[in-house]
């Protein structure tokens, strides 16, 4: 949970993602541009930027350093980021109860429900507080970001199972506002059509059967989306501003929503303008 934790992991790394990011997970706009052009001039021009007293709070950071998601199998998703989309894990922690970590991460929802006149637990407050509930954690490095993995879980129950503290979430829909979605850079030489079927038959032979990429074509049933062209598993952009970027959605293990993209042409040239730009305006 804490910078000092995983700045002082050394987890079972790869050599090439540790010339890439020594200090975990610094990531430029949309993850894409920042792979390219080196990610360590992010934190060196914003050192400048604060150093020439630029106005701001961005000059102050050092980027994004990782994205979370609270899962209710702790070792699904797991498997899934680790062994299926082959990230490697930084570190795990856990067992977190006690008053500063409730406040830390649930004091705006505690003074809610308090305002409301309702019994936390019912909107899914875990009682971090007491200890009732526990808190577990794990950083897994991919090479340009960290993703955590959260579950919050009733004391009793071991950690890394399926017996998460709140009810999952049915809606899943990406149009809900305060939905987020994580989104994986595909290299340039990928066949992107068949990375999307390979995912998805690589997560169902472990069991993952809900890992379900969308078409670009309309499907009223599971077997209509199972049997669409290959073709369909990606959505090619071939003019306007973001021609040259290729997406599909899909859900992950514990219906997160998941995105694969592809960026070349025009859109590569734009993210790479912008990164570039950023990095002057710091100071770079």
């Amino acid at each position: 949970m804490s910078n000092d934790k995983l700045e002082n992991a050394t987890g079972p790394d790869d050599p090439l993602r540790r010339e890439l990011l020594r200090a975990a997970g610094v990531v430029t706009i949309g993850g894409i541009a920042g792979s390219a052009l080196g990610l360590g001039s992010v934190a060196q021009a914003a050192t400048s930027a604060e150093a020439s007293g630029a106005a701001g709070l961005g000059a102050k950071l050092r980027g994004v350093q990782h994205f979370g998601i609270t899962v209710e199998h702790m070792d699904r998703a797991f498997e899934f980021y680790t062994q299926v989309l082959g990230g490697t894990e930084v570190m795990r922690d856990g067992d977190f109860f006690g008053d500063r970590i409730q406040n830390t991460l649930l004091l705006t929802e505690e003074v809610r429900a308090v305002a409301d006149k309702v019994n936390p637990l019912t909107l899914g407050i875990p009682d971090l507080r007491s200890g009732a509930q526990r808190l577990d954690v794990r950083f897994i490095q991919f090479d340009n970001v960290v993703i955590e993995l959260l579950q919050y879980r009733d004391k009793e129950h071991p950690a890394g199972g399926d017996n998460n503290f709140a009810p999952t979430q049915d809606r899943t829909s990406p149009a809900f506002p305060r939905s987020m979605h994580v989104c994986f850079y595909i290299r340039d030489d990928v066949d992107f059509n068949q990375f999307i079927r390979d995912l998805e038959a690589e997560s169902a032979r472990r069991g993952m059967t809900n890992v379900k990429a969308n078409r670009i074509i309309r499907a009223t049933t599971e077997q209509e989306r199972v049997s669409a062209p290959l073709d369909s598993n990606t959505n090619r952009i071939t003019e306007g501003a973001s021609a040259g970027w290729s997406l599909i959605y899909c859900k992950g293990p514990e219906g997160e929503q998941l995105e694969f993209v592809q960026v070349q042409g025009h859109a590569k040239q734009v993210f790479d303008g912008a990164f570039e730009s950023r990095r002057k305006q710091l100071g770079g």
